[in-house]
């Protein structure tokens, strides 16, 4: 009942008008929808309405870490194991990008039970009489999307992991035994090529790839398909060194595009010379 009254609260906050007059205006909405069966233009015009009116209330509570705490309560109380990593709840702190990432996942999901439970099984009840009284229907899809947000942080999470498996920046600038480490290792990691659509950060990496000169661009490019120095060289007619500086400008750029929160890098994959630099740098 605590996490029911701490999500009307949230909602009450976020939406100027008074709540009981909310609630009369809903039950006039959703007799209206349901004379078109909960479908059609009328339901699509109250739907885009309602992620609207909705999106700063849920922003809001995935930046102060409400959202995520309310989510992890309800679940724990089920007997479903739910916890966010220290760097999770940081990254949704921090970055604007991954909350509308885990944002617009967790809506799409949420509409699609909203529109079945709320309306349709017409478990919106209006007349409900709990300590807080009924709640208007912002209230209860903002609810909706608590229960998906687990799905959809897991989702978040695994592709960050996943990305941060495959591009293992420590080893980007050597050369190892049987080209496996780093991005040499890109082609023989399972389901690169197979699901490039699961890399949630790859549009990220090209582009900053994208910035960089053309010469930087084919050598970064032949590294991924499994070239080896050497033979970069001698296909585009430039020195080792030369191929050597390529690389390690782009791992430059990626690091100052990881400081500028573009890209993400965990810790653990520093560059032990980027670690030691960022260790003077703080003492």
């Amino acid at each position: 009942m605590h996490m029911d009254h701490e999500i009307g609260q949230a909602v009450d906050v976020g939406l100027s008008d008074d709540r009981a007059a909310r609630i009369r205006a809903d039950v006039a909405i959703v007799e209206e929808l349901a004379h078109y069966g909960f479908e059609g233009p009328t339901y699509e015009v109250f739907q885009d309405s309602l992620l609207r009116e909705t999106e700063p209330i849920l922003k809001g509570m995935l930046r102060d870490g409400s959202l995520g705490r309310l989510a992890i309560a309800r679940f724990n109380e089920r007997g479903i194991e739910f916890w966010i990593h220290p760097e999770d709840w940081a990254a949704l702190r921090a970055d604007a990008a991954a909350r509308d990432e885990i944002l617009i996942d967790m809506q799409v999901s949420a509409l699609k039970t909203f529109r079945v439970n709320a309306l349709v099984n017409e478990r919106w009840n209006p007349d409900h009489t709990g300590p807080r009284g009924a709640g208007c229907l912002r209230t209860y899809f903002v609810g909706t999307c608590i229960w998906e947000f687990r799905r959809a942080y897991l989702k978040w999470a695994r592709a960050r992991v996943r990305w941060a498996e495959l591009h293992k920046l420590s080893d980007f600038g050597e050369e190892t035994p049987g080209g496996t480490g780093g991005i040499l290792g890109l082609l023989q990691a399972p389901g690169y090529l197979a699901e490039p659509e699961a890399i949630v950060l790859t549009n990220n990496f090209e582009d900053i790839l994208a910035e960089q000169t053309s010469q930087t661009q084919a050598v970064v490019g032949m590294t991924i398909h499994g070239f080896v120095d050497t033979e970069i060289a001698d296909t585009l007619k430039i020195t080792h060194g030369a191929v050597r500086s390529c690389k390690t400008r782009f791992r430059k750029a990626l690091y100052q595009a990881a400081r500028e929160r573009r890209i993400w890098i965990p810790a653990q994959l520093h560059t032990k010379a980027n670690h030691d630099k960022q260790q003077a740098g703080a003492a």
